[in-house]
């Protein structure tokens, strides 16, 4: 049974930076795309960045490029994302996800196409 399992979330200033980090347990795929998405109280779950499997392509929503970075430690089964430059807008419940590239040759923006999901951590950016 795959697990996924998110960390690093917490308060930060305007400006301010976290790294949040997501380790996969049980059942893992040799080869799986990685992918954060984040979800505010009443909105729909917004993608945010993704991680081919090889590392050879990522893809970031426009709202965070250049100042959100995706990772992976394949040893360690832990994916991050380093935000900086955070702002406002930016507060949500962050989710990492995860499926295997024998589903899919790249990743994804669509939530649909992961099969599975962190419970998620919470962001808080103030003002």
């Amino acid at each position: 049974q795959v697990q996924l399992v998110e960390s690093g979330g917490g308060l930060v200033h305007t400006g301010g930076s976290l790294r949040l980090s997501c380790v996969v347990s049980g059942r893992t795929f040799s080869s799986y795309h990685m992918a954060w998405f984040r979800q505010a109280p009443g909105n729909e779950r917004e993608f945010v960045a993704a991680l081919k499997w090889n590392g050879a392509a990522t893809v970031y929503a426009d709202s965070v490029k250049g100042r959100f970075t995706i990772s992976k430690d394949s040893a360690k089964d832990t994916t991050y994302l380093q935000m900086n430059s955070l702002k406002p807008e930016d507060t949500a419940v962050y989710y990492c996800a995860t499926v295997s590239n024998r589903h899919r040759n790249n990743p994804s923006r669509a939530p649909e196409d992961y099969d599975f999901w962190g419970q998620g951590t919470q962001v808080t950016v103030s003002s």
